[in-house]
């Protein structure tokens, strides 16, 4: 798919390689037409400023990309004019870069103020791709990141002031971009890549509930719901009883409302509370796409909070973004977008299930399945930017539409992982000798085409 995120007509430039630069650093005189101003602010661009554009390009690990400053100077792929291009639209935006490239370019894309030519996604993974040449992380970085999640820790306020950012911005807003039927904002699951998102999304149900290995009159704990669809699709094809937490009121309130129509309040129960207050033991524990949420340090209660809710024989899912190497979420997104959120290692979810004697039976990794659910996600997101446009403004338009196409990029080059984890009490018995459960066939109701 290419995101034509802004058409601008090319202009012709004069390209003369200097002395001094290497193949990658190209010296540009720009080519102006008579009736447009050199810049925005009646300024052109100077050899300091090149220097400054160079060093961030060179942050970047020297990407595929290139760079235009606001007098249509560019910078970069001097020998492919096809190359995504980054557009500062004045001085101001080059230099906020420069001292915080994390949070100032999405906050300067959001304002305007730097424009994006080209396949938007394709653009950031040759970032992404870029950054990774580059190695890991700085010492100091790293340990700036562990204190600033300790002191954005995850209480039970600020969980409620999290969820409510990202979550309750308006069940319209995402009813335009998401699945039609249940409304699943987590990653779906698709056995054939030409499957459509509704489809996809059935299938991805179908997958949890296979793993899980649900049978009629089982009960069903689920922490963190969504819309509900995941607890009324148990219900309605399973024939299990579920009860459902979750601290967004608009999500609870929508999939109340959708249960009663659907003639399932007898069998699907969605709590308005927090999941470290979940009461009761069942056979099942479900979580999918929650454990962003819930942040390390509290992890160890999470697993106590599993270990006392199920009975013993009982099963359980966790379905999480990840990552491969412990690192914060982008800062950007952390700050504007989903605000305590942290995609765990798999060392690190460990501290889920090694505390409190739970065994982990599978784990699978669906990074590309969750690149492909955001490719068709962003599509239909620019389908209908100009509604949600109306309900917000354009400046949540690209702030969102860049929080959507980073994520997809991210999945694509592997910066984001996407792991289901199958647990159990270490003394169960009654598990499964072989996958085939989870793939029956291609007879799946609501699969197939």
């Amino acid at each position: 798919m290419i995101m034509k995120v802004r058409e601008q007509k090319p202009l012709p430039y004069h390209r003369e390689q200097s002395a001094s630069a290497s193949a990658r650093q190209v010296s540009v005189r720009p080519v102006v037409r008579q009736d447009e101003p050199d810049s925005p602010a009646g300024t052109r661009s100077s050899t300091f400023d090149h220097y400054f554009a160079r060093k961030i390009m060179g942050a970047l690990g020297n990407p595929k990309i290139r760079f235009r400053l606001w007098d249509n100077t560019e910078l970069g792929q001097d020998d492919d004019s096809s190359a995504p291009l980054i557009w500062f639209r004045d001085r101001g935006a080059l230099f906020k870069v420069m001292r915080n490239s994390e949070v100032r370019f999405g906050d300067l894309y959001s304002d305007g103020r730097i424009e994006i030519e080209g396949d938007l996604p394709g653009l950031l993974e040759r970032v992404y791709q870029g950054i990774q040449t580059r190695g890991g992380q700085k010492p100091v970085r790293r340990w700036l990141d562990r204190v600033s999640r300790r002191i954005r820790r995850n209480t039970l306020s600020r969980s409620a002031e999290n969820i409510h950012h990202h979550y309750d911005i308006g069940n319209d807003f995402y009813r335009l971009w998401l699945d039609a039927e249940y409304m699943q904002y987590t990653c779906a699951y698709y056995p054939d890549s030409a499957m459509s998102l509704e489809k996809a999304q059935v299938a991805k149900l179908h997958h949890v509930c296979r793993k899980l290995q649900l049978q009629p009159g089982d009960t069903v704990v689920e922490a963190g719901c969504g819309w509900g669809g995941l607890a009324r699709f148990m219900a309605e094809q399973y024939g299990v009883k579920v009860r459902a937490y979750n601290i967004s009121r608009k999500q609870v309130a929508y999939a109340t409302e959708r249960a009663q129509q659907s003639g399932l309040s007898g069998r699907v129960e969605y709590v308005l509370d927090d999941y470290r207050n979940i009461s009761g033991q069942y056979d099942v524990f479900v979580s999918v796409g929650m454990l962003e949420h819930v942040g390390v340090e509290q992890y160890a209660e999470l697993g106590q909070v599993i270990y006392k809710c199920l009975k013993n024989p009982g099963r359980g899912l966790i379905h999480s973004i990840g990552r491969n190497r412990p690192r914060p979420l982008n800062r950007w997104i952390e700050q504007r977008i989903f605000p305590g959120a942290y995609p765990p290692t798999l060392r690190e979810a460990a501290g889920i299930f090694e505390p409190n004697g739970l065994s982990v039976l599978d784990v699978e990794n669906l990074r590309l399945h969750y690149a492909l659910t955001l490719r068709h996600w962003l599509q239909r997101y620019e389908d209908h930017q100009n509604q949600i446009r109306a309900m917000h403004d354009d400046r949540f338009v690209r702030a969102w539409r860049l929080y959507l196409a980073g994520s997809q990029a991210a999945f694509s080059v592997g910066e984001l992982q996407l792991f289901q984890w199958v647990f159990t009490q270490s003394g169960n018995n009654a598990i499964p000798w072989s996958r085939s459960h989870q793939y029956p066939g291609q007879n799946t109701p609501g699969v197939t085409d």
